[in-house]
Formats: structure tokens, C-alpha cells, sequence
């Protein structure tokens, strides 16, 4: 937790993607049990996109007290929940299923115009979570962007400023569709683990890349990967995914 010295990113290697979701799912479902053992309740935050999918299918499987699981997302696309683009729609076709159907989900999207105009209101609803978030789960992009931190997005800086006070930022992303929405950097690392997962070649350049000392605004994954706040688990293997996150 912040003020605690932590490792460097821990990598976790796996064969291929089936491999490498079970092992993820696995990795938070053991995360959460323990918290569940612990405290009343316990909170996930993951990530949209094709990458975690497989992951999401494992996890639905594992027993766990979901009942007692709270489940938001780290960024969202400005789009209704019906939208084949929302990450919301994703979760919870392919993560609230199974055992895992009894888990409370947060959505980040609200009536709001625009994500700037609705990000005060979404960061109250993820902020009336248990926290600290019991685990993260985040993507990386081709573009070294986490979450919908996206490199020359305005306010970046801003986001990634580990000092500010944790909160959902407006972002309109230079290159990819839709306005979003998304947890600065601050909120990310109000957590107890942090998990990456990537795969294929390029990624895993990017990631080698992001490992060097650097700017954050050129590759906001590194602002993660450099904090000592948070332990962070990187999840790689070999064969990319069908379509980037």
C-alpha cells in the first residue's frame, strides 16, 4: 500500500493464452478468497477488450462467495451498455456468468452527455466500493496506454499524477474511437495487487520498452510498472490475441 516499499513487476510467463487465462484467473480468484476471509466484502477491477476474455470465462467457474464481490471496470467507452463496444456489456457477458453471476457490478457509464460531465458521477459510484480495490486487472496497447490513458490525450499529465486525489477522468483518445472514461492513475493504485496482462511480440516489446527509465506521457503503462506503491504482476505469453485491447 502507498508509503510501503514494493518489488519490481513480478513476470509470470505462460505458454499460450489458455495457459495464461487460467493462471490469471486462478491468481485473482485466490486474491479474492483471501479477502473474502478477511473483510465483509471484496472489489475487482479488470479491464475491457479481447486480451481478458478467456480470462473472465475461468473466473466465472471458480466458487467463490461472489455475493460478497463487487466488480467495476478500470475505463469505459463513452457508448449505452448495449453497445457491442461497451466493456460493460463484455463483463458481464462473459464474467457474470456461471458462480460468478452473483457478483454486484459498478458501471462507470451514467445519463451524462459526456464522460467529462459524468466522470464525478462515476467515480462516486466506484468510490462506495471496499476499498482498497482487493485487485486490478489492466491491458496494454500497442501505444503503451493502460486503462484509457492514452499517450498525447489532453490532461494526461494530470492523470498520471500518482499525488492527485483518486477520481474517473474524461478522455478522448488522439486515435481510438469513442470518448471514455477512465481511473487516473491515482485510483489504479488505491489497490492491494495489480495484474498486466499481454501477449504476442509486440506487446512484449513495449512492455521491455515501458521497463526503461522514460516519460509516463509517452508510455502511460510505465507510470505503473515504475510506482513501488502497489505490487504489480505481469502476465505475458507468447501468442497475441485476435484484436488489440
Amino acid at each position: 500500500m502507498p508509503g510501503a516499499t514494493r518489488p519490481e513487476p513480478r513476470l509470470l510467463r505462460s505458454a499460450d493464452r489458455a495457459a495464461q487465462a487460467q493462471a490469471l484467473a486462478d491468481a485473482i480468484a485466490a486474491e479474492l478468497a483471501a479477502a473474502l476471509r478477511r473483510r465483509a466484502g471484496a472489489s475487482l477491477v479488470v479491464s475491457g477488450g479481447r486480451t481478458p476474455e478467456a480470462m473472465f470465462g475461468e473466473l466465472a467457474r471458480h466458487e467463490l462467495e461472489w455475493a460478497r464481490v463487487q466488480v467495476t471496470l478500470a475505463d469505459e467507452r463513452w457508448v449505452d451498455a448495449s453497445d457491442p463496444a461497451s466493456n460493460e456489456a463484455l463483463v458481464r457477458a462473459a464474467l457474470l456468468r456461471e458462480r460468478a453471476a452473483a457478483a454486484r457490478f459498478i458501471g462507470m457509464k451514467n445519463d451524462a452527455p459526456t464522460p467529462q460531465e459524468g466522470a464525478a458521477a462515476a467515480w462516486r459510484a466506484v468510490n462506495a466500493m471496499p476499498q482498497p480495490f482487493d485487485v486490478v486487472v489492466l491491458g496494454m496497447g500497442d501505444d503503451g496506454h493502460t486503462a484509457s490513458l492514452f499517450p498525447g490525450s489532453a490532461g494526461l499529465a494530470a492523470a498520471l499524477d500518482a499525488a492527485a486525489a483518486p477520481a474517473c477522468v474524461g478522455v478522448r483518445p488522439p486515435a481510438a474511437p469513442h470518448p471514455r472514461l477512465s481511473l487516473n492513475l491515482a485510483a489504479l493504485l488505491r489497490s492491494r495487487r495489480i495484474c498486466l496482462q499481454i501477449s504476442g511480440a509486440r506487446k512484449w516489446a513495449v512492455y521491455q520498452q515501458a521497463l526503461q527509465p522514460g516519460p509516463a506521457d509517452e508510455l502511460p503503462v510505465r507510470a505503473v510498472l515504475h510506482q513501488r506503491a502497489v505490487p504489480v504482476d505481469v502476465y505475458w505469453c507468447p501468442d497475441a490475441p485476435a484484436a488489440a485491447p
